[in-house]
């Protein structure tokens, strides 16, 4: 709505056209703003926010977009209970045949641990949701959503073992990053710089009017979050959260699905490309300033170094315990092997001695110590039953323990 009406209020587009350019627009891209999140170390919650965010605006957009490409070319009509009423019914019906899905394959991973055919059967479900829901009349990005939540979350931790949950992780990240350059790709062959310039007050209005509707929904609807929830959004987040709102590749995609037959198609991929190339350049370039700005950059440097020291000093402790076995070597010269030993127990020494260097200088280590020790021994549990559900010994899922007693606590 932010959008729409000042199109068709000051460009004079006609309110479908103007419509189907605001769900286009609807959808946020914050790819590049949580990469750099994680890098200077930003809040885990800030991080969460722009994600999840991102997610659920790409399915109702996209839903959006397809309710309403219809008005234009004659063969539906616009009505809000019709509309609200079909909206209903396309999440619904996705999110029903996600949980379906995404629950099955998770409880399905636990029989085995074969890493490419769980990572086919992430794909198989990704492409069978969209097409089992478009089917009966659902949204299947909807349902595709619902199934990446359930098995990132449940799957991953039920049914994959850590190996496998790498594999599948680094295959998504591929897959992410090859769709994205064909989108762009695309976006590259159908834009002509001159119809750009044609359509430039077009790209000026649509870049105002997503800025300040951006404005008005992250910082109204986050005093609402407030009020209602316990998680407070302070005044400096929903600033990075407002100005991190950047448009990519589903708006993109959304503007070039726009059917040839609608006369407005050229300019509604001109202003989306335009609006794409305001946030990626202007938005995107200057949030590192704005975290700086707000003093939001956490202390992730420290927690980089100080992961790369634990790294190394398991990796050596490993090398120390296989040369306590000097019987394995016994061609190699005395002295050779003495010398390695030796090396080897003084860079462990080193390394102790930088690492609790590194706890006395920054105190707030310790909570990442406490993190990865309490994620370790939740996975070897979550690995130690599905191992016995592979084995037949066990029929059931169960949560982990450790789990529940640390729910429990937080309850108390």
């Amino acid at each position: 709505l932010g959008v729409a009406y000042p199109l068709h209020i000051f460009a004079n587009l006609p309110l479908s056209i103007a419509f189907l350019l605001g769900a286009a627009l609807a959808a946020t891209d914050p790819v590049s703003v949580i990469a750099l999140f994680k890098e200077l170390g930003a809040s885990k919650k800030l991080t969460i926010l722009m994600e999840g965010e991102s997610l659920f605006n790409d399915g109702v957009a996209v839903v959006a977009f397809v309710l309403l490409v219809g008005i234009p070319l004659g063969v539906d009509t616009f009505s809000v209970p019709v509309t609200i009423a079909r909206f209903c019914t396309f999440v619904g019906i996705g999110i029903g045949v996600g949980c379906v899905i995404g629950f099955g394959i998770s409880y399905l991973t636990q029989r085995f641990d074969l890493p490419f055919v769980e990572q086919s059967l992430t794909l198989v479900s990704a492409y069978g949701t969209y097409l089992v829901t478009e089917k009966l009349g659902g949204s299947g990005v909807i349902g595709v959503v619902i199934v990446g939540i359930i098995l990132g979350n449940l799957g991953s931790r039920i049914g994959m073992s850590p190996r496998t949950r790498l594999v599948v992780s680094e295959f998504w990240e591929f897959i992410a990053f090859f769709v994205n350059s064909i989108i762009f790709l695309l976006i590259g062959d159908q834009t002509r710089f001159e119809s750009l310039g044609s359509h430039l007050t077009g790209i000026l209005i649509a870049i105002a009017a997503m800025v300040v509707s951006r404005l008005f929904s992250i910082f109204g609807l986050g005093a609402i979050s407030n009020l209602i929830t316990g998680n407070n959004i302070n005044f400096k987040e929903r600033t990075v959260l407002w100005w991190g709102g950047l448009r990519g590749s589903v708006s993109i995609a959304l503007a070039l699905s726009v059917p040839t037959s609608i006369p407005y198609r050229q300019e509604i991929i001109d202003v989306v490309f335009g609006v794409v190339l305001f946030t990626l350049l202007v938005q995107g370039l200057s949030i590192q300033w704005l975290l700086n700005a707000l003093n939001l950059i956490g202390d992730q440097p420290i927690r980089t170094e100080y992961s790369a020291l634990i790294a190394r000093q398991i990796a050596l402790t490993r090398v120390a315990n296989y040369l306590q076995q000097p019987e394995r070597f016994p061609d190699i010269d005395p002295e050779f092997y003495r010398h390695k030993k030796t090396l080897v127990e003084g860079q462990l020494k080193a390394l102790g001695d930088q690492l609790q260097k590194l706890l006395q200088e920054h105190p707030q280590l310790k909570d990442v110590v406490a993190e990865q020790f309490q994620d370790t021994l939740l996975d070897i549990e979550a690995n130690t039953y599905a191992e016995l559900i592979r084995a037949g010994r066990l029929n059931e899922n169960l949560v982990p323990l450790l789990v529940e007693v640390e729910e429990e606590k937080e309850m108390v």
